[in-house]
């Protein structure tokens, strides 16, 4: 317990040991005891007022240097086993594509002239889970890392409303009426060898197949001849849209990882097999340089920033513009769209006409060419159901219905982190067929833009695991740190209050005891002495001299005089006690 009060008011600038308190010290006159009392000292107020120090330096330093910044920023850039990494090489994320077809209701009546306007009904959705993933990562020395992107679709039956694979549809057959559009300009002779091509094997531009057939592929006769005696072109034996949409083989990307070229294009494409644009255009609409796949976007995104996505399937990189701000599970959030004139071929934007190879057949508005990315078949991408799009693309077909909340791109970006929290890609695939009435079977489609399918690539949610902890990054941990920063100020300055009043009264009562100190000293030196004296002479005095002495003991504030009188007495006694000796 000793030890205990020791440290505790070594603390507090005093003393203590086994006989006097800290601020008395005793001596003990005539069985009496008189307290002096020493001047609080000042060392409590100095530790307070380093404590206060230290507390408002911690604030600063989180203030100035914000840690949790730090640590964010590390955490994004890509490094081999890092969380930001790891997730984007294998993102554990529920994608799907949805695909609907159109499946055509009037054959016969179309095909015998006898209407005018293909019926088509929209089947579907048939929902495929898409693995999507980054292989073969090789980490470059420039700040970049090389990967080859995979996308496998997987069947999921449950999600597609009890549509089956094997459902039989009337639909295009894509094969003929691209070979139809290829050669539709070509010589007298070529066309010739193929329209007796097309009699001989009876193909027709309308046939029944189920729907796997059409999105994976089907044989047709015309395919199997291309594939034999021109495999530079057609190096497929089969046809599908969605087998071709997902054929990634000799693909490879190069990406940002954030070692060099700074944090926000971490994730981003710098290279798309080895080049900073798509061959099929001219610069600018072919750049895909800062674009992402869809994975993660930029980092640190400001309101006004326009961000670019690409995939391959759309031929092109696209812009996106924000068109609102949300909370999504919790983190904040900015919608986008695509931007509204990304697909005008150079009608309305200057910077769009290298989207047109044609200048004298330039596609309507809302109709995107992208035959250089199909093998040179005619296909034409646009919105599903043609939404925004010229009037004039719908005008050979009934059944198109657009509604902007069902066939609207749109995109929930976290802005700080970069990360998409949902979305839903949509685009349709369309033929946009020129003059092909020379070609055998084909005449009823000369100049007509057909619609094949519209897709939708789709999240609707991060998993509970990922909103959990990105809530804890991007909410929770900032305002650990902000509470951490009031506390250590708020602290600090508290305490520089009370090492404040601590001084001042420290000085106060040093100020004010300081009179009574030295008078107490004073007294108590003067009683040491006579305590030690009268001991000395007690032995030499009887009993009637010690009376008298002990009687003429006064304070020490009377008269002089009084004191004088009193020693002649003592004299005058010690003489009689002489004479009666």
């Amino acid at each position: 317990m000793k030890d205990f009060f020791t440290i505790w008011n070594s603390i507090l600038g005093t003393t203590y040991d086994a006989v006097s308190t800290n601020q008395t010290k005793k001596a003990e006159i005539y069985g009496e005891t008189q307290k002096i009392h020493k001047p609080p000292g000042y060392k409590s107020a100095i530790i307070i007022a380093v404590v206060g120090l230290i507390a408002v330096l911690s604030g600063t330093f989180i203030h100035v240097v914000n840690p949790y910044d730090l640590i964010f920023k590390w955490k994004l850039i890509f490094e081999k086993g890092g969380e930001i990494y790891e997730l984007w090489r294998a993102p554990p994320v529920e994608l799907y594509l949805k695909v609907y077809l159109w499946n055509i209701t009037n054959k016969e009546e179309y095909m015998s002239g006898l209407e005018n306007q293909l019926r088509m009904e929209e089947v579907g959705p048939y929902v495929y889970r898409e693995l999507m993933k980054h292989e073969n990562v090789t980490f470059n020395d420039n700040g970049t890392l090389t990967a080859v992107p995979k996308h496998p679709l997987v069947w999921v039956p449950e999600y597609s409303q009890g549509n089956l694979e094997e459902d039989l549809l009337v639909l295009p057959n894509i094969a003929l009426l691209s070979i139809a559009d290829v050669v539709s300009d070509k010589s007298y002779f070529t066309r010739i060898g193929l329209n007796l091509l097309i009699r001989q094997t009876e193909s027709q531009p309308l046939v029944t197949m189920t729907a796997r057939e059409f999105m994976f592929g089907y044989y047709s006769s015309i395919l199997t001849l291309g594939n034999n005696f021109m495999p530079t072109w057609i190096t497929f034996d089969k046809l599908g849209l969605i087998d071709r949409m997902y054929d990634f083989d000799g693909d490879y990307e190069t990406v940002y990882d954030g070692q060099k070229f700074g944090l926000n294009n971490i994730g981003l494409i710098e290279k798309y097999r080895g080049d900073t644009k798509i061959p099929q255009w001219d610069s600018p609409c072919g750049d895909i340089s800062g674009a992402s796949d869809g994975t993660k976007f930029q980092g640190y995104i400001e309101p006004n920033d326009t961000l670019l996505f690409f995939r391959k399937s759309m031929c092109r990189a696209k812009k996106l513009i924000k068109v609102n701000e949300t909370i999504t599970s919790g983190l904040k959030a900015y919608i986008y769209n695509f931007d509204p004139e990304a697909d005008d071929n150079g009608w309305d934007r200057e910077n769009n006409k290298c989207f047109c190879k044609d200048p004298t057949n330039c596609k309507p508005r809302g109709l995107l060419d992208v035959r250089g990315c199909y093998y040179g078949f005619p296909i034409a991408l646009s919105n599903p159901h043609f939404l925004d799009g010229d009037k004039i693309l719908s005008a050979n077909v009934i059944g198109m219905n657009p509604d902007p909340k069902k066939h609207r791109t749109f995109f929930v970006i976290q802005p700080d982190s970069g990360l998409p929290l949902q979305l839903a890609v949509r685009f349709q695939i369309n033929m946009h067929l020129r003059n092909i009435k020379t070609i055998a079977n084909c005449e009823r489609f000369d100049n007509i833009v057909l619609p094949l399918l519209w897709a939708e690539i789709s999240m609707n949610k991060l998993p509970d695991f990922l909103e959990t902890r990105f809530r804890m990054y991007l909410n929770v941990l900032p305002l650990v740190e902000k509470c951490f920063m009031i506390i250590f100020l708020a602290g600090g300055v508290l305490f520089f209050l009370v090492s404040l009043y601590k001084f001042v009264r420290v000085s106060r009562s040093r100020f004010r005891h300081q009179e009574p100190w030295i008078e107490d000293e004073l007294v108590y030196n003067i009683d040491r002495k006579l305590s030690s004296y009268i001991p000395a002479r007690s032995s030499s005095l009887t009993a009637k001299e010690l009376e008298v002495y002990i009687d003429s003991m006064v304070p020490l504030t009377d008269s002089e005089q009084s004191v004088d009188d009193n020693e002649q007495e003592l004299d005058t006694s010690h003489e009689q006690s002489a004479l009666v000796g």
